[in-house]
């Protein structure tokens, strides 16, 4: 081999291996620049995960955007502001009977299963009007959402009628279908609507279920709620009329019995 061709070999191999390297090295910088991007599109994604997450976790629940409403649908049957008056009776009767409850109280329950049916044969005989305040403070003490679902419901009863909201209530308070308070069955539209099934005007009614499930009156709900909550009162039961307490004689408690009732109810009405 001459001298000549062997350093043209050497000087082939040379540029062969500069080629090579070259080569090599822009796979390098191809391989950590996507190895880069990669990385950097993880961060952004896991940013965006943690910002989505965030905003979520910011963003106002279904109850407080009803609280916040400033448009209310309110049930018929109503009368004030936001149709948060509700007033169950007789035009003729000269006195109204103001309640308060919540519909997880497992007091207001106990007062309703031993009471409730003479209430409603007093508001029959034209004895006296019920004034309904609903309350929603146990979904707070017990956690849930509970009093707050009922309550709209109860709204769906009212559209309905008066006599159809007094039979729902009796019936979400009766020995058969209410909850224990830290039981939040009334959460459950499902549940509610199963109660429903034991009221004759509310079996089968297409528009109640679906005032129900789309949450119609949740807002007005809510205004009802702030209702109670501005009226003072501190429990429930309680039952007022010509804004003074009724209660057992000699006592701050509201009468459980229907005997304690109708002796209570007499000295108020006569008051």
């Amino acid at each position: 081999m001459s001298a000549r061709n062997n350093q043209a070999n050497k000087a082939a191999a040379r540029e062969r291996l500069r080629i090579e390297r070259e080569q090599q090295a822009k796979k390098d910088r191809t391989r950590r620049q996507l190895v880069v991007g990669v990385s950097a599109v993880a961060v952004l994604a896991a940013a965006g995960g943690i910002g989505y997450a965030v905003v979520q976790s910011n963003k106002p629940s279904a109850w407080e955007s009803a609280a916040k409403a400033t448009s209310v649908t309110a049930p018929k049957n109503t009368t004030g502001t936001n149709g948060t008056t509700v007033v169950v009776g007789k035009p003729s009767a000269k006195k109204t009977l103001e309640l308060y409850e919540d519909s997880r109280c497992p007091v207001c329950a106990t007062f309703e299963q031993s009471v409730g049916s003479t209430v409603e044969k007093d508001v029959e005989a034209g004895k006296y009007k019920i004034k309904y305040v609903g309350a929603t403070f146990i979904d707070n003490a017990a956690t849930g959402e509970g009093s707050k679902n009922a309550l709209s419901a109860l709204g769906a009863a009212l559209d309905v009628s008066p006599e159809a909201f007094l039979s729902y209530k009796s019936a979400l308070y009766s020995a058969k279908f209410h909850p224990e308070e830290n039981d939040d069955k009334f959460a459950k539209d499902s549940y509610l609507l199963e109660v429903a099934d034991s009221v004759p005007a509310l079996k089968g009614n297409a528009a109640f279920q679906k005032n129900v499930e789309n949450g119609t009156f949740d807002a007005w709900a809510m205004k009802m709620s702030k209702a109670f909550d501005d009226s003072g009162v501190t429990g429930t039961p309680t039952l007022r009329m010509d804004g003074k307490p009724v209660t057992v004689a000699g006592s701050d408690n509201p009468p459980m019995t229907a005997t304690e009732f109708d002796t209570a109810i007499d000295t108020a009405l006569k008051g």
